[in-house]
This record gives C-alpha cells, sequence and structure tokens, in this order.
C-alpha cells in the first residue's frame, strides 16, 4: 500500500491531431459535392441599339414629374391618350414620316409615358424615341 501523496505534473492536454482531421475530412466533401456551374432561368437576347441621325425634325414632348405634357415647348391642357393625340396629330401634318421624341423626367409617373405612346400609336407615328442623358 502506498499511502504517499504523489505530486502528479501531468497536465491534460487536448490533442488537436483527430479535429484536424475531422476538418480536413469535412473540407474534401464540401469541395467535392459543391458545384461551380452557373445556372440561368430564362433564356433572354438582349436588343441592339445604335444611333442613328433623325432625318428631319422630331416633334419634342416633353412629360414632366408630374405628369403635365408640352409639345414643342407649348403645355398642352389635356392628359388623356386622345386629347395628346390630336395635339400630336397637328403638330404633325405635312410631315409624311413623322418622329416622336420623348423627354420624359425621371421621376415621371410611368403611366404619362404609357400614355404618351398610346397617343403616338392613336396619332399615327411610328416612330417613337426616347431622350437620355448621357453619363
Amino acid at each position: 500500500m502506498n499511502f504517499r501523496r504523489s505530486m502528479s505534473s501531468d497536465e491534460p492536454e487536448i490533442n488537436l491531431i483527430p479535429l484536424i482531421d475531422i476538418l480536413l475530412v469535412i473540407l474534401i466533401f464540401l469541395a467535392a459535392t459543391t458545384s461551380f456551374h452557373r445556372y440561368q432561368q430564362i433564356n433572354v437576347s438582349l436588343p441592339k441599339a445604335s444611333a442613328q441621325a433623325l432625318a428631319g425634325e422630331p416633334l419634342r414632348l416633353a412629360i414632366s414629374q408630374e405628369g403635365q405634357y408640352a409639345l414643342d415647348s407649348h403645355l398642352l391642357d389635356g392628359s388623356l391618350a386622345a386629347d395628346l393625340a390630336i395635339a400630336l396629330e397637328h403638330a404633325s401634318q405635312g410631315q409624311d414620316d413623322p418622329v416622336l421624341l420623348i423627354n420624359a423626367d425621371a421621376q415621371a409617373p410611368h403611366q404619362a409615358v404609357i400614355t404618351a405612346m398610346e397617343a403616338a400609336r392613336q396619332a399615327g407615328i411610328s416612330h417613337v424615341s426616347f431622350a437620355i442623358q448621357a453619363p
């Protein structure tokens, strides 16, 4: 029988080798199961645009952020497509192939732009362009 008190000098230690082995196995599993392919949901072919010089002077329709219309710097009273179409027909008289250039404010309602395009269709104007601000 050993009644002596022995001083143990052994300190507990953490063995890191099994931890590293497990982490490497997880890393290999993730690398093997991850796919690096880009999947497309919808095939879209985007339109291409080219700048062309306009033949003749276009009709300029401005749309304010409140949805008001001005045709060649003259404020129009009506906001209906029929009223706008009549104004476009009068302005395009004498032109064999009129061109409408729409200058819409960035904060203009989407409905105001659609109404202008509908009025151009009713007035028989088939060439409609939109003015943009160059970056």
